[in-house]
């Protein structure tokens, strides 16, 4: 295989790592926490990156699951498209065709899914929106590739959420959390000829593809693990305090309570 960026497969490239690389670039000048604030468990993430950084989390969930797919599928992440900083958060091929998958991660967020708008705690979103757009931009590259007009799909992973209400689902974007996207995914018939099949596989692969230069390095989803393993430990740093605290609470409030009633008695 030649050394053309064009010509190098996007196979590999891990779930999220654009949103990686942002999440790094935003912390480049954030201060290294004191002694005291790892004591205490201060985050080490600063208040621009903390939405990039569940972003990351949420598309690595569903890499996760996408991972559970058997090896007619072909999975790709974070691929790049056009000549800028865009992506496509996952690229779906197999048997019943291509699909798109726009991953957006709100915990403990509440839903409501309309055909025409989703909205998070109350809050209208473009999600259906970017996810077909995606669909387009993906069916338009490949096209453009392979030399015959092919479709993707659109699709819309939600992970985090704690209630989802449906008025309507959409007619062009299918809405799914995180959890119910592998069942579903299986239970799509077939709509591609093996020969078709391979083709796509072939040109989806490369990154020329997608976008012109699109690079793929190792560090930053490794410089990445390091800061998750730090906030993780930073919030159960937190939390072992805050269950301190409780604890002291409780037993402050005995030792008044019990000196109370014998006074009282």
């Amino acid at each position: 295989m030649s050394g053309d960026a064009s010509e190098l497969s996007l196979v590999g490239r891990a779930p999220g790592y654009a949103v990686m690389g942002e999440v790094l670039r935003r912390q480049e000048t954030v201060p290294p926490r004191s002694g005291l604030a790892r004591f205490f468990g201060l985050s080490p993430l600063h208040s621009d990156s903390v939405s990039w950084y569940w972003g990351a989390l949420g598309e690595m969930a569903v890499g996760r699951e996408l991972g559970k797919l058997g090896p007619e599928w072909m999975v790709l992440h974070a691929v790049p498209v056009g000549t800028g900083d865009s992506d496509i958060d996952h690229v779906l091929i197999g048997p019943p065709g291509v699909f798109t998958i726009n991953t957006k991660h709100h915990q403990r967020g509440r839903i409501w899914l309309g055909s025409r708008m989703l909205m998070v705690n109350g809050q209208k979103t473009d999600h259906l929106r970017n996810s077909r757009y995606e669909a387009k931009r993906a069916s338009k590259l490949l096209s453009q590739g392979l030399g015959f007009p092919v479709d993707a799909r659109a699709i819309l992973a939600l992970v985090g959420t704690s209630q989802i209400t449906v008025k309507q689902r959409p007619a062009d974007v299918v809405v799914l959390t995180d959890r119910e996207l592998v069942r579903w995914l299986k239970r799509q018939k077939p709509r591609l000829s093996a020969v078709e099949l391979d083709s796509l596989l072939d040109v989806a692969d490369l990154r020329g593809t997608w976008h012109r230069s699109a690079d793929t390095d190792t560090h930053t989803v490794e410089e990445f693990d390091l800061l998750n393993a730090e906030v993780t430990q930073a919030y159960r740093r937190r939390r072992m305090w805050i269950g301190l605290a409780l604890i002291a609470g409780i037993a402050l409030a005995m030792s008044m309570v019990g000196p109370l009633l014998d006074a009282i008695t």
